[in-house]
């Protein structure tokens, strides 16, 4: 049977037929007549949860994808999976969760669908690894779908100026160093997250967003719109009525989700200043969607798109800034114009990109939020690609920011998040430094864990840009400064970062894209010799069983890689 026919009948398995009988009777307890058997099953994915504010407003959200669904010919069920607060993970062992609950949301969303033989499918994210989960498991179905984002947080307000959660962790940089009180550090505390939606700059969640809407996977303009707007549950609805369009049209993710389409959100990617978390996740993505994407393809697009938007952490403007100005459809308009996007791929519109973009509002005269085409912040993208013989699979660094290019100095080496911590809070790293945290990659730490606090605490100290930080782990899309992450292969795995000794000279240059340590061939192959793999940290447990099936950062650090 030809496969997009069979998915298309998916739901008559379960509703048609004497020997169905029983299936028919448990879905009229949750609420099925007679007429709900000879429409299409839409599952309404929620991330809906009470652990973040990020997530917190979903569960209305999801109501209203269940009435478009059903005012447009469908059968909507709402099922939840899981979500994580990377904010309130970050700093401790909470941290090594984050990452791997990408997996978990992605394969129980599989599970639900596959299990009920939904005909398509509404997911609604809102935190950091929600839309790639969500992604994933729709590239891998491939039935229809739409993804609908919950939308960006208002920014905080503090003595007048704006202020996010950023600012909370580079304030604890600011106590230490004496340069805050205790009353001082409260306030920002109590006012940096106002209520729902993901952190306001253009960090990880509203990277993601963006890279989505430009892959043409959610409604136009769903990326910028801010949780608290009231189009926000229009869009759900809509979303519900469009996923019934697609069904009835034929028009599956795969379709969408092409090589083309991966290069879209790349460039909206760099020309927004987004976050390096975007190379882990866009790259997971194309993989459930059986597409080809490597790190080299980001370098390869990068090249060509400029910086424009000047948006935190390195800038001065949010996301309910840029939605005001325009949005990321304005964004893309330019973008378009200026011939860097694919304007012919295919949207859940049913539309191509550029016909949906014909509609869109140009941006605002005036506006700051993102710069003259001609005139932009760097003229390449942000977030480079690095390789040498620290990082022969490559590593990435985010020199949004940044006017140096180049740093050099000696190797500060800690096994652990923990270490590196107390050594800064004790003032014993030095300007000129070469932080490097390793151990806490995919397998190695397990969960490749964020370095927002450290990253923040080095802001706080006054030695932003004064240092670099280097880790096989990652970094949120808050951080900046002089930071290299994704170092592969990792050092758990016996990578050279896992070879580095304290006070090797570090080299980094984003201009040759090389990132080097100053040993010579015969000295590393001792080392090899000498290197003892560490005791996996976890034995049982979730974690236990993703240092095992994980793949390097490299890869997208997905764990179906070659299972076989």
């Amino acid at each position: 049977m030809d496969e997009k026919k069979d998915l298309r009948i998916r739901s008559k398995v379960i509703s048609e037929g004497v020997n169905r009988v029983p299936n028919r009777s448990m879905l009229r307890a949750v609420g099925f007549k007679d007429e709900d058997f000879k429409k299409p099953m839409i599952g309404i994915a929620s991330t809906w949860s009470e652990v973040t504010p990020c997530n917190v407003h979903i569960d209305d959200l999801a109501k209203e994808a269940k009435s478009g669904a059903s005012n447009n010919g469908g059968a909507p069920m709402i099922f939840n999976t899981i979500t994580v607060s990377d904010g309130i993970a970050m700093g401790h062992e909470g941290m090594h969760y984050s990452l791997p609950s990408r997996e978990i949301i992605a394969d129980s969303i599989e599970t639900v669908s596959n299990a009920e033989r939904l005909d398509g499918v509404v997911a609604i994210g809102g935190c950091d690894k929600t839309t790639p989960g969500c992604l994933m498991a729709i590239g891998r179905m491939n039935i229809p779908s739409v993804y609908v984002y919950g939308g960006t947080i208002q920014p905080g307000k503090l003595n007048g100026k704006d202020i996010d959660i950023v600012s909370s962790f580079e304030a604890v940089g600011q106590y230490h160093e004496g340069n805050i009180n205790d009353e001082e550090l409260h306030q920002v505390e109590c006012h940096a997250c106002p209520g729902a939606g993901a952190c306001g700059g253009m960090y990880t969640a509203n990277t993601m967003a963006s890279a989505v809407e430009a892959l043409g996977m959610s409604i136009p303009g769903s990326s910028s719109t801010p949780a608290v707007n009231d189009y926000k549950e229009q869009e759900c609805k809509q979303a519900g009525e469009m996923v019934i369009e697609l069904l009835e049209k034929g028009i599956y993710p795969r379709d969408i989700m092409t090589k083309q389409a991966f290069e879209n959100a790349i460039t909206v990617v760099m020309a927004l200043g987004g976050s390096t978390n975007a190379f882990l996740h866009l790259t997971a993505m194309a993989h459930s969607a059986g597409v080809d994407l490597s790190l080299d393809d980001f370098e390869r697009v990068r090249q060509n798109v400029p910086h424009l938007a000047d948006m935190k952490p390195s800038g001065k403007y949010v996301m309910q800034d840029l939605y005001e100005v325009g949005g990321v459809p304005a964004v893309m308009k330019v973008l378009l114009d200026e011939g860097l996007l694919h304007g012919d791929c295919l949207t859940v519109t049913g539309k191509t990109l550029a016909e949906n973009l014909a509609e869109a509002d140009p941006l605002k005269e005036g506006q700051q939020v993102i710069v003259p085409f001609d005139e932009p912040i760097k003229p390449n993208g942000p977030l480079v690609l690095l390789k040498g013989n620290l990082a022969p699979e490559g590593a990435v660094a985010k020199m949004s920011g940044q006017k140096a290019s180049r740093f050099e100095g000696p190797a500060r080496v800690f096994d652990s998040e923990a270490e590196a911590t107390t050594a800064i809070v004790d003032n014993k790293v030095k300007e000129g430094d070469v932080v490097v945290i390793r151990n806490v990659g995919p397998k190695g730490g397990p969960g490749m864990p964020e370095m927002l606090s450290i990253t923040a605490m080095i802001v706080g100290k006054g030695l932003g840009g004064k240092v670099a930080l280097l880790t096989d782990g990652r970094f949120s899309g808050g951080s900046h400064g002089f930071v290299i992450g994704h170092v592969a292969p990792e050092a758990v795995v016996g990578g050279p970062i896992g070879l580095l000794q304290e006070g090797d000279t570090i080299t980094i240059d984003s201009e040759t894209q090389q990132i080097n340590f100053d040993v010579t061939e015969d000295e590393l192959e001792q080392r090899r010799q000498d290197w003892v793999r560490p005791e996996p940290k976890y034995k049982t447990g979730m974690l236990a069983k993703y240092a095992r099936l994980v793949s390097s950062s490299a890869k997208g650090a997905v764990t179906d890689l070659d299972l076989d």
